[in-house]
């Protein structure tokens, strides 16, 4: 049976690297598929991996009908075996919805990669009804770290250095980014909660074992 299985992990977990994976291998058997994005950090219309692999996607707009998409593609005569979609929490609630009518209507595999929680550790929508929705979820396997060598399970934002946790939920940024700019960081929740980027750990602004405090 056909399904919507939604792997999920933090910021470089590899999420996007399996995307390509996945695409890949389906290709080398001849099966041929649709991959949409969305916000890529190579650009629009981009699926790219920090290995530096890189193919063609469909920017899934937030106008974009991805049923209605894939159904127009099929009555013009051409072939989709199945559907991938990477920088899937940054989907609407109802492109979601789209991909399980696509696995349920058109009886085709729909692969959705994305992270789980934004900076804030608040769900992104796509996540959120992808974990409604999804006849699996998945944990990605290749465990990324925080700074303090403990497993990494939130995304940090930082601006010009310091991390930030109000804002838009969307702003496009990347793990190597210079410190004058949008970066981000995988950090674990101890470090999350305090604000301890690697740079502050390592400017020595606080100890890993010290709770910040306020006075008065």
């Amino acid at each position: 049976m056909p399904e919507l299985v939604f792997f999920s992990g933090t910021m470089n977990c590899g999420k996007s690297t399996l995307a390509l994976q996945f695409e890949h291998n389906r290709s080398a058997r001849g099966l041929q598929g649709l991959i949409f994005t969305r916000d890529d950090r190579a650009g629009e219309g981009k699926l790219s991996s920090r290995l530096g692999l890189v193919t063609d996607a469909v920017e899934a707009g937030p106008d974009l009908d991805l049923y209605a998409y894939v159904v127009e593609q099929l009555s013009r005569g051409g072939k989709v075996d199945y559907v991938i979609v990477d920088e899937s929490q940054f989907l609407d609630s109802g492109q979601i919805d789209q991909l399980a009518r696509i696995v349920d209507d058109l009886e085709l595999d729909v692969f959705a990669f994305g992270i789980t929680t934004d900076f804030r550790t608040k769900l992104f929508p796509g996540s959120q009804r992808l974990i409604e929705l999804a006849d699996r979820v998945e944990a990605l396997q290749v465990e990324t770290l925080c700074w303090c060598g403990a497993r990494a399970t939130h995304n940090a934002r930082t601006v010009d250095g310091e991390m930030v946790v109000e804002g838009e939920q969307v702003v496009v940024g990347d793990v190597d980014r210079s410190p004058l700019e949008v970066g981000y960081e995988v950090l674990c929740r101890r470090h999350h909660r305090r604000r301890m980027t690697s740079a502050v750990a390592h400017a020595g602004a606080l100890s890993p074992d010290v709770l910040p405090v306020t006075s008065g």
